[in-house]
């Protein structure tokens, strides 16, 4: 069975648990004080009731008939005090009555063995009661309501510091080397977040440190092998014809692509890759170039238009594009200009899972359908590249009717290039653009 969760926000939870804990402690206070003001003024009732009781035996011990609604022998006396007074003790009787107003008796025993009694409704201290009732209820009220105001400002204090610290993170982790999450958090009170957001920079810091010194690593070593690979590409033009030959050279070419391919991923990590800027005619650009890398690929050109960008940097994107659909695909290769959008489609097995989830990775080809060989630098370039003329890459693949297609396989992969409708300055940000209005 799926288990049901239920996702709320730290600011809610705080502020129920306030307003919970107000409304326990009012509720808990309330009862305390209804019970302690209705036992006091039923003791007062009961205090005056007998002293009244009293004064009215002394009248009718004289002589005189009972007054205040006094009577003797009363039928209606409550069997326990009649028998209390009938054994010679004063005492008193509260009765709730049907209207919930309480009827206090009081009874003394006469010299000549009868019981005089007095009973009366205390309709006030029912109604101060209510009244009591009735204000403890509002302040109840006032006390759970000032609560739940008060947890959703400080819940949304500390929400809103975790959110802040949040996407600060989730910069971090989408490559932005220059955020720090305590900065981000700022504020002038301290608490547990500002210790998550130290841990998260210096977590972000090690990253960055191990980053830079693989990157620094991968680097060096394909710059000390360049020289020996280019020294073996030049001894293998000097050997014999034949296929030993061959399979040397197309080895040693392989290896010094290799190489190439690790030294400019090297310089797009770097960050110190800018754009030579052109105008040019997307559509027209695409094609030709298309035209010269692939000419089995199809294009079509739905809108033209021209865009700053940097060609040669576009034609390697370009290029990487086509050459993993033909190696990894299935024809046709097509490609689509609508716009600033390239779009290239081949109906091949799919991209892998890994990618689509994480976006490509070097020395990553993914699974053995599609990407099984290679050393998954060149969508990995591509990104880059990407990334320096400021546009964005994205892949995702394409199902056919009723989710294959003959072979049972993916109906295909789709990488499109979003170009930015503003080209990215020398300095590789992107300029201000000022609103009229």
């Amino acid at each position: 069975m799926r288990r049901f969760t239920l996702r709320t926000g730290i600011r809610w939870k705080i502020t129920l648990a306030i307003a919970a804990v107000g409304a326990l402690v009012a509720v808990a206070l309330s009862l305390v004080v209804h019970s302690a003001a209705r036992v006091s003024m039923l003791e007062s009732a009961r205090e005056a009731q007998l002293a009244n009781v009293n004064v009215i035996a002394r009248f009718v011990e004289a002589g005189r008939k009972p007054v205040l609604g006094a009577k003797i022998n009363d039928p209606e006396l409550p069997a326990a005090l009649r028998e209390k007074a009938r054994s010679g003790r004063r005492g008193t009787y509260v009765q709730e009555s049907r209207r919930g107003v309480p009827q206090v008796w009081a009874a003394v025993p006469l010299g000549n063995g009868q019981v005089l009694s007095l009973h009366n409704e205390f309709k006030e201290s029912a109604n101060m009661v209510r009244d009591l009732d009735r204000a403890l209820v509002v302040g109840s009220i006032s006390v759970v309501v000032a609560g739940a105001a008060l947890g959703v400002l400080i819940g949304g204090q500390i929400s809103r510091r975790l959110r802040k610290a949040a996407a600060a993170a989730q910069r971090v982790a989408h490559g932005d080397p220059d955020v720090r999450v305590r900065d981000a958090v700022g504020g002038v009170v301290r608490d547990e977040t500002d210790d998550l957001a130290r841990a998260v920079d210096a977590m972000a810091d090690a990253l960055q440190q191990r980053l830079e010194a693989e990157r620094r690593v991968t680097a060096d070593i394909a710059h000390e092998l360049r020289t020996p690979v280019t020294g073996l590409l030049t001894a293998a033009e000097l050997l014999p014809p034949g296929r030993p030959t061959e399979l040397v050279r197309d080895r040693a070419q392989a290896m010094r692509a290799l190489v190439e391919d690790v030294l400019e991923v090297a310089r797009l990590d770097s960050a110190s890759e800018r754009a030579e800027l052109q105008d040019v005619a997307l559509g027209e650009f695409v094609s030709r170039r298309v035209t010269a890398l692939m000419p089995e690929a199809s294009v079509r050109v739905v809108a033209d238009e021209i865009v700053s960008t940097d060609p040669r940097r576009l034609e390697r994107i370009l290029g990487n594009l086509l050459a993993n659909a033909a190696r990894y695909g299935q024809p046709p290769v097509q490609v689509d200009i609508e716009g600033r959008v390239v779009r290239v489609r081949d109906y091949g097995p799919g991209f892998p899972e890994a990618l689509l989830r994480e976006g490509p990775s070097r020395f990553r080809t993914g699974s053995t359908d599609r990407a099984g060989v290679g050393h998954g630098l060149g969508l990995t370039i591509a990104e880059g590249q990407a990334r320096v003329l400021g546009a964005r890459l994205t892949f995702r693949n394409v199902a056919a009717p009723g989710g294959v297609d003959r072979e049972g396989a993916a109906a295909g992969a789709v990488a499109v290039l979003w170009l930015p409708e503003h080209a990215p300055t020398a300095t590789g940000s992107f300029p201000i653009i000022k609103l009229s209005g």
